[in-house]
C-alpha cells in the first residue's frame, strides 16, 4: 500500500513558484491497478518519480508499505557510461537479488542484442525503456510504476510486456501514467485524474476518462 499524505511540490522558476502538486492525500491499495490521465505538464511523472522515491516532495510524505518499483520509462537512474549489464548488476546488488539472474532475465526480455555490453550512452530511448522495463520485471517489486512505456517495441515486445503485466497484477499494486486511453482501459481498474495540482481518483476507468474529456474540452 502507498499513502500520499499532503504531498506539495512546488518548482521553483524565473516566473515565480510552480505548483505542480498541491498538498495531495490519496491511497492506492495493494493489487490494484490504477491509470493516471492529466494534460502535458500537469505533474503526472512527476508523482510516479515522488512515489518512487526518485524526487523527494516539498512537503508532506510518502508512505510506502513494501517495495516500489523506479518510474519503468524513466531512465535517470542508469549511468550512462556503465553498460546495460554493470546497470543491471549494480541495481540487483541494491535490491539484494541474485545478481546472475536479473542480468541473465533482463538481457532476454529486453532483446537489444550486443548493446546490452555497451555504455547506455549509446542507447536510443526506446532501448533504454526496453532495458528498464526488463530489469524492473527482472525484480519482485510490491508496486511497479509506469510512465508511458507500454508502447515500446514492436507487437511481440508489446505483447510480451502484456503478459508480464497480467502476472504480476495479480500480486502487486501496478501504478500507470499513460496518454493512451485504450493502455488505461486494458491494464486499469481505477484511475486517477490530474489536474492543477490535485489529484482526483475515480472508481471508474470509464468516468475518469470521461471527466479528463470534458477538461480537455473546456
Amino acid at each position: 500500500m502507498i499513502d500520499l499524505r499532503h504531498v506539495t511540490k512546488i518548482y521553483r522558476t524565473t516566473m515565480g513558484s510552480n505548483v505542480v502538486l498541491d498538498d495531495i492525500c490519496t491511497r492506492f491499495p495493494p493489487q490494484e491497478s490504477i491509470g493516471i490521465l492529466g494534460r502535458n505538464g500537469a505533474g503526472k511523472s512527476t508523482l510516479l518519480r515522488i512515489i518512487g522515491g526518485a524526487e523527494m516532495p516539498t512537503s508532506g510524505e510518502v508512505i510506502r508499505r513494501g517495495r516500489v518499483s523506479w518510474p519503468i520509462g524513466f531512465g535517470g537512474g542508469f549511468n550512462g557510461s556503465l553498460t546495460g549489464e554493470e546497470n543491471c548488476r549494480f541495481v540487483a546488488r541494491i535490491y539484494d537479488e541474485d545478481v546472475d539472474y536479473v542480468v541473465d532475465y533482463t538481457r532476454d526480455f529486453a532483446e537489444i542484442g550486443d548493446y546490452f555490453f555497451m555504455p547506455m550512452r549509446t542507447y536510443s530511448s526506446g532501448m533504454r525503456a526496453r532495458l528498464a522495463f526488463g530489469l524492473s520485471m527482472a525484480i519482485d517489486f510490491d508496486g511497479y510504476l509506469v510512465d508511458e512505456i507500454t508502447a515500446v517495441g514492436d507487437a511481440a515486445f508489446r505483447a510480451k510486456c502484456a503478459e508480464a503485466f497480467a502476472e504480476r497484477q495479480q500480486r502487486s499494486t501496478l501504478i500507470m501514467v499513460s496518454h493512451d486511453m485504450n493502455t488505461i482501459i486494458q491494464y486499469c481498474r481505477r484511475c486517477c485524474l490530474m489536474n492543477r495540482g490535485v489529484l482526483e481518483m475515480f472508481d471508474s476507468v470509464d468516468d475518469a476518462i470521461e471527466a479528463y474529456e470534458r477538461r480537455l474540452a473546456a
